[in-house]
């Protein structure tokens, strides 16, 4: 915490998540390094490193739609690890920064980019943040969260709760959404969690990567809809009202950059609908209660309710476009033309899906982990 000259207000600096697992994310673009402490791990933990290297490599830059910045991610865990297993204490993973051009700001400095944060930063920050790539705010942040989420993820796939998202569009090119028998949408997954480019329909893969290459050759950016699903959580986790299952998905999806909107199971469609259409039946079925349609996504009353959990976040074209934007300097207070420099996406959608994935993953944990203890992280699949 400190005390603002200005107003002598006090301002909280807070980069961290959680109650029962605490996750705390730290550096800039162009710093020396960034990285994560995860807190509340149980000890014994196996970790599968290998596991988590292909979920950072699904997250990094590779060919003409995504930026020509590329780092290598290389994972250095310095603490709460050892010999394969967790210990217990604060678990931190550092990621070295190797490719960075900083001179690439330093022309357009004061220059307020349209849409990013910059106006925002020098607002909070009186104007001692770290500028280069975006500093503290650059998606740069999202590969020691990529790092967490994959230790939680393979916490839940231990107890056999699965989650995996898809490019359901890119601008105007739609996927096919994720199938309704639940059997089907495992093995869909399953699947999308081996690609690096997420999507269901095999055939509009090459119809996105055209519309993301016509963008980038056209020095523009496209956005699209990732939809997300997790099988095998259990019913009845989740609170009420402040700490319910779509309050916390949504604190952390709306940390994700880029990320503008979220909407579990039908969303705005239920403004269509009669309540006759909408409600979801109730049956008994192997043993188990279970709706037999899931318009709520999975949740009701903000707990959830056995049937998968399904959502989609709408992600903005990539702010960082090489075409000439009007802008304001900071320093003058005068209109200004910019022309940007650097490296940048003109798609993340791509990239976006993991990181999706993770802080749901962590969101999901740490909901767990309220109703079950944090002894729930060691129990064994029943089966």
């Amino acid at each position: 915490m400190k005390k603002s000259k200005r107003n002598c207000e006090v301002i909280c600096m807070k980069n961290s998540f959680g109650n029962n697992i605490t996750v705390t994310i730290f550096g800039e673009s162009h710093g020396p390094a960034i990285g994560v402490t995860i807190d509340g791990l149980a000890p014994g933990i196996k970790l599968d490193l290998d596991y988590i290297k292909k979920r950072m490599s699904q997250r990094q830059a590779k060919g003409r739609i995504s930026t020509q910045r590329h780092e290598p991610d290389e994972l250095n865990i310095i603490s709460g690890w050892f010999e394969g297993r967790t210990t217990g204490t604060p678990l931190t993973i550092l990621i070295e920064n190797t490719n960075t051009r900083s001179k690439d700001y330093e022309k357009t400095r004061y220059r307020l980019r349209p849409s990013h944060a910059d106006y925002t930063a020098f607002a909070k920050y009186d104007g001692f943040q770290d500028f280069r790539g975006g500093g503290h705010f650059s998606g740069r942040l999202t590969a020691p969260l990529v790092a967490a989420g994959a230790i939680a993820q393979q916490i839940l796939e231990q107890k056999g709760i699965f989650i995996g998202s898809h490019m359901l569009s890119c601008h105007q090119v739609k996927d096919i959404p994720f199938a309704k028998d639940e059997i089907k949408l495992k093995e869909q997954i399953s699947y999308l969690n081996d690609q690096d480019f997420p999507v269901i329909d095999t055939d509009c893969a090459q119809q996105m990567h055209t519309v993301i290459e016509a963008a980038a050759n056209d020095g523009d950016s496209v956005g699209g809809i990732i939809e997300t699903a997790v099988v095998g959580f259990p019913a009845g986790i989740g609170e009420p009202f402040f700490d319910s299952v779509e309050s916390v998905l949504s604190h952390l999806l709306f940390s994700v950059p880029a990320v503008k909107g979220v909407q579990f199971g039908l969303g705005f469609d239920f403004g269509n609908y009669f309540g006759s259409q909408a409600n979801d039946a109730i049956c008994y079925e192997d043993g188990k209660i279970r709706t037999k349609t899931n318009h709520n996504g999975g949740i009701n009353g903000g707990i959830s309710n056995g049937m998968p959990i399904l959502f989609q976040c709408a992600v903005k074209p990539t702010a960082s476009i090489y075409k000439e934007q009007d802008t304001v300097d900071y320093q003058s207070r005068q209109p200004v033309k910019l022309q940007i420099q650097g490296r940048h996406d003109p798609a993340i959608l791509h990239r976006a899906r993991v990181v999706i994935d993770s802080v749901t993953a962590l969101g999901l944990l740490d909901l767990a982990c309220t109703k079950q203890g944090t002894d729930f992280m060691k129990k064994e699949v029943k089966a």
